[in-house]
This record gives structure tokens, C-alpha cells and sequence, in this order.
């Protein structure tokens, strides 16, 4: 008979895989999803469509997983868990049935996109809290690690099936995810058991949820998503768009006074008394950090491949989102190598050297693409990237599994593991702010200069003027982002017709062929990319000394282990916090089921 842990591990591996496998495959078909609904990818409008597609479902996840973590607390988290399940294959299925087109049909995906976040939000708040459940101390790591694998194995199943079904027919990509939901679901029905410690006394922390979730955190994802946007005659809402300072003056507020709202309420949805214990504190800090800065510069990297690179290369433009997902691969790899690995030596070593080690070398690897020009050689770009890769898979499991090991149980679900996936990502939505601000800023500031040369070296300065009128930052960006070639979006299709005879069929050919756009793009491009990997290295940096001050191995209730000899090897006190939290779980057996 198979052991329970393997079918929980099973399980939550399922729920990682139809995850990832929407992520990726939501980004390859993104050209095919816009043709589709009849969406013109160039207008300035469009800008917030894309952006909501990509970071909606981010925000959502962000915004729910504490409270959604609180409810599985009270009614059990393999409910939840289940019910996370139902939502994610409902959402999928209204995806794939988007009956408006134009600006309609976007909004319609950006909601049912956050009705997948809904499911997406019982799936993450519980996998790893169900995971520590059903695993010893001494193999949690280990199963962590396999269960990254399968997310990065869903990454690589999106981006092949994306390439394949957009080309067939757009909605098909929705489909993909239905199966794996319905085979989770039914799994999860039949064979997962809840050996949580449950209590029915706990109430939902309404006055929080509004500081921190409905106020403060959404807010400032707001003000940041739409900072991104152009504003009347600037580029971004960064240059002045007052709904954009406010949200964000707003939000900050909130969000400074969230721990002292949450001092004074009887069940707060982020217990504060968590972050004075060292092992929690420290592994969740470096977790959001590491997902600030990753998360962004993995789309600045594929941007960099499909918007330069890869034309340069011969590649055409419709084909480069399949292709930066092939070229990027090496990084994945880097991943699954080291994944698993770390995560079983944590199980023996504990976390502090491993993600200390591995946040070292994402921050070094990100120094090393500050020196390749934009016509890099493949081969040392691929063993950079299976660098980081190693990096991150270094860090991973081992801290995951460290913040989830110095928890009692029955603080795993809401308000621990809650806790630690909401900032993880919050982090991540807050690097596509930031990355993508500092390009942008970089390229609002060089871009006009630069094109205004390459038009001229083509022999088309009457086009400036024209160019001129049209944000070119995030136009030219997120066109390539999308596989257009910019110049025939942004500048031709946009000419009247008078403009045609000026141009001769030489010049056209050069404006439309594969090589001028990355070429004209490429130096203000690179000053802002390098720019942008300075400051991941340094918040990765910051990662790796929260990493090493987080303490020796410890796991909440096992006070020592064996040493080489045989004596007790003390594992690290856990301190006056802890020993109010044994207190608290003693007093929570009332009510428990």
C-alpha cells in the first residue's frame, strides 16, 4: 500500500503542475490570444489589457492567500485544497470560452484569469502546509524539491504545448489545464485525508484584511501596474499621473499602519509575534526578496531574446516567443539540477549554508549578463543562465522548508504558510513594477534619440516627426514582448496614406526587415537592462545575508538530534516566541477536529 505522504506529495504536485503549465502557456500564446479577440496589441489602450492579463492574476493570489490560509485553518485545509481544484478547471474553462472580442473580450480574460487566481490561492496557501503535514522532518526538504521539479516540468509542458495549440487555435490553450484539474480534483477528493489540527474558534481578521489586502498591498500594486502605463504626453504614469501617486501614497500608509492595526486585534491574519522568531522571520524575508528579483528580470531576459536577439539571429518575429522559452531553457535545468538536491541535504544540514550559497551566486550570475553586449555569444549566455538557475534551485526548497519546519502545526496553513507565500508573491509582482520601471524610465530617456538616428540612417527622417507622436518605450517593448516586429505596428501601419510615396520600396524593406528594429533598440536596451540586473543583484544580495543570519537547523519540536557520537547536538532554542506559541497550541485543543 503507498504511504500517505506519497499521495499528498502527489497531490500537491498536481495542483504545482496545472499551475505552471498555465503560466507559461498564457505567455507563449499571448500573440494568438490578442488576433483572436481582435485586440490592436500597438494602441496605447491595449497597454493596460496586457498589463492586467499578465499581473492580474498575481494580484489576486497576493491579496487572498492569508485569508484563504485562515479558512483552512478553521474548516480544514484539505477542503480547501480541493475546492482550489474546482475553481482553478472552472476558470480555465471560462477562458476558453471568451465570447466577446476587442476591448470587451480582454476584460472577460482578465476576469476569468482572476477566477483561476481564486483557485490558485486554495492550491498555494495549502500545498506546502499539507506537504510538512504528511512528511517527517528529516525528508520535507526532499519532497519540496520534487515538488519544484514538477512545477518546472509544467513550465517546460506550457511553453511546448503553447507553441503548438496557438498555432492551431487560441482557445485551445485553456484547455490544456482542464485535464490536470480534473484529475486533481478527483484525486484529491478520493484520496487526500486532513491530518491538520483545526480550530473553529478562529475568526476572519476583517479589520487586516482591509488595512493590508483590500487596502494597502492592492493599492500599491495598482499604483505600480498603472505607473507603468503612458500618461497624456508622457511615456509612463510615473511622470505625473495623479491616480498613480495617491494609490501608492495611500497604500504605503496602510501598509505602515497594518502591524499596529495587527498588535490590537484578538486573531490577526498575520500573527507579528511570527516575525520576532528568527527561523520564520528570516527564511520569509529572503523569500520575498528572492521573488523581487527574479520575477521581473525573467521578462526582461525573455524581452532581451525576442526583441534583439533572436531577429538578429534570423529568427522572424512570430516564431521568438517559442524560441526565448527554448533559449532560456538552460536556466530551468540549473533548477532541476540543484532543486532536489538542496532540498535533501537541508533535510540533514539544515538551510542556512545552501540558500545563503545559492542567493550568492543568482546575485553574481546577475553581474555576469551586465557585461554581455546585445549580440552575445549563446554559449557562455546559456551557462550564465543554468548559473542562476542553480542558484535559485539552491535556495528553494531549503527555505521553504525551513520556515515551514519552525512552525507548529497548527500554524502551517493560514496564518504561517499564509504568510510566507503572500509575501513570496508580493514579491514577484512588485519585481515586474520595478524591473520593468527602471527599463522604461532608462528607455523614455535614450530610446527617441537613438530611433530618431536609425530612421535617419534608413532614410526615412520624415518619419520622426510621426514617431514622435507614438509612446515608443512601451509600444516598441511590449511589441516585441508579443513577437510583432514594432516598426510595422508602431510607425508604418500608422502612416497616412500620403507618407507612402515618400518612402522608397528600399527603405521599406529595411524598416520591416529583422535586423533594423533590434539594431535601433539595442544600445538604450542594454544600458537599461544592465541597469535593471545591478539592482537584482542587490536585493539577491540583501537575500543571502537575511539567508545566513537565519539561525541553525530547526524543526518545532524536536529540541535536538543526535550528533556524530551519539550526544545531543542542541538545534537552536527557539526562543520566548516559540514558547509562546507552544503555549497558544496547547490552548487551541478546544474546538479542534
Amino acid at each position: 500500500m503507498v504511504q500517505y505522504k506519497w499521495v499528498a506529495l502527489s497531490n500537491t504536485t498536481i495542483g504545482v503542475l496545472m499551475a505552471s503549465i498555465n503560466g507559461t502557456i498564457m505567455l507563449i500564446s499571448l500573440p494568438a490570444i490578442f488576433r483572436g479577440i481582435n485586440l490592436n496589441p500597438f494602441l496605447p489602450s491595449s497597454f493596460q489589457y496586457l498589463l492586467w492579463i499578465l499581473m492580474g492574476y498575481m494580484v489576486v493570489t497576493a491579496v487572498l492567500l492569508v485569508t484563504v490560509g485562515r479558512l483552512s485553518d478553521i474548516y480544514g485545509r484539505v477542503r480547501l485544497f480541493n475546492f482550489g481544484f474546482l475553481i482553478f478547471t472552472i476558470g480555465s474553462i471560462l477562458l476558453f470560452l471568451t465570447p466577446s472580442k476587442g476591448d470587451k473580450g480582454a476584460l472577460e480574460l482578465i476576469v476569468f484569469r482572476m477566477i483561476q487566481a481564486i483557485g490558485g490561492s486554495f492550491l498555494f496557501a495549502n500545498s506546502a502546509a499539507i506537504i510538512t503535514d504528511a512528511f517527517p522532518a528529516t525528508e520535507r526538504g526532499k519532497a519540496m524539491g520534487i515538488n519544484q521539479i514538477a512545477g518546472l516540468a509544467g513550465s517546460l509542458v506550457g511553453l511546448i504545448l503553447g507553441g503548438i495549440l496557438s498555432t492551431i487555435n487560441w482557445r485551445y490553450v485553456f484547455l490544456v489545464s482542464v485535464p490536470v484539474g480534473i484529475l486533481g480534483t478527483v484525486w484529491s477528493y478520493l484520496k487526500l485525508k486532513d491530518t491538520s489540527v483545526r480550530d473553529r474558534n478562529q475568526k476572519i481578521d476583517y479589520a487586516g484584511n482591509a488595512v493590508f489586502a483590500g487596502g494597502g498591498l492592492t493599492l500599491i500594486l495598482i499604483g505600480i501596474t498603472y505607473g507603468l502605463m503612458p500618461y497624456k504626453g508622457s511615456s509612463m504614469g510615473w511622470g505625473g499621473d495623479p491616480m498613480v501617486i495617491a494609490t501608492i501614497a495611500v497604500g504605503a500608509a496602510l501598509l505602515v499602519a497594518f502591524p499596529f492595526v495587527e498588535t490590537r486585534v484578538e486573531q490577526p491574519m498575520f500573527n507579528m509575534k511570527l516575525f520576532r522568531f528568527r527561523p520564520f522571520s528570516f527564511g520569509a524575508f529572503a523569500g520575498l526578496l528572492q521573488s523581487m528579483g527574479m520575477g521581473g528580470a525573467m521578462f526582461m531576459i525573455i524581452i532581451l531574446m525576442q526583441g534583439i536577439w533572436l531577429p538578429l539571429h534570423g529568427y522572424s518575429y512570430s516564431s521568438v516567443p517559442f524560441w526565448a522559452g527554448i533559449y532560456t531553457l538552460p536556466m530551468m535545468v540549473g533548477f532541476v539540477a540543484l532543486g532536489p538536491v538542496s532540498g535533501a541535504l537541508s533535510d540533514r544540514m539544515g538551510a542556512r549554508l545552501l540558500t545563503t550559497l545559492g542567493m550568492s551566486v543568482a546575485a553574481a550570475a546577475f553581474l555576469i549578463l551586465t557585461i554581455f553586449p546585445y549580440n552575445f555569444n549563446y554559449i557562455p549566455f546559456a551557462l550564465t543562465l543554468f548559473m542562476m538557475g542553480a542558484g535559485m534551485g539552491m535556495f528553494a526548497a531549503p527555505n521553504i522548508t525551513a520556515v515551514m519546519n519552525s512552525l507548529p502545526p497548527h500554524y502551517r496553513g493560514g496564518t504561517g504558510s499564509g504568510m510566507r507565500t503572500t509575501m513570496q508573491n508580493t514579491g514577484q509582482t512588485s519585481s515586474m513594477g520595478i524591473f520593468f520601471t527602471i527599463v522604461l524610465v532608462t528607455l523614455s530617456a535614450l530610446l527617441p534619440t537613438y530611433f530618431n538616428a536609425g530612421l535617419q540612417s534608413a532614410g526615412a527622417a520624415i518619419l520622426i516627426p510621426v514617431f514622435d507622436k507614438i509612446p515608443p518605450p512601451t509600444s516598441a517593448l511590449f511589441s516585441a514582448f508579443l513577437g510583432y516586429n514594432p516598426p510595422v505596428g508602431t510607425i508604418l501601419s500608422l502612416l497616412p496614406s500620403s507618407f507612402s510615396s515618400y518612402i522608397s520600396p528600399a527603405t521599406y524593406a529595411i524598416l520591416t526587415g529583422k535586423t533594423w528594429f533590434p539594431l535601433t533598440l539595442a544600445p538604450a536596451f542594454m544600458k537599461a537592462l544592465h541597469t535593471s540586473f545591478y539592482a537584482g543583484a542587490g536585493i539577491l544580495a540583501v537575500a543571502a545575508v537575511l539567508s545566513a543570519l537565519r539561525g541553525r537547523r530547526y524543526v518545532y519540536g524536536e529540541e535536538e538530534r543526535p550528533g556524530a557520537e551519539g550526544k545531543p547536538v542542541s538545534q537552536g532554542k527557539p526562543g520566548a516566541v516559540s514558547s509562546v506559541l507552544a503555549e497558544k497550541e496547547k490552548t487551541q485543543q478546544v474546538g479542534k477536529r
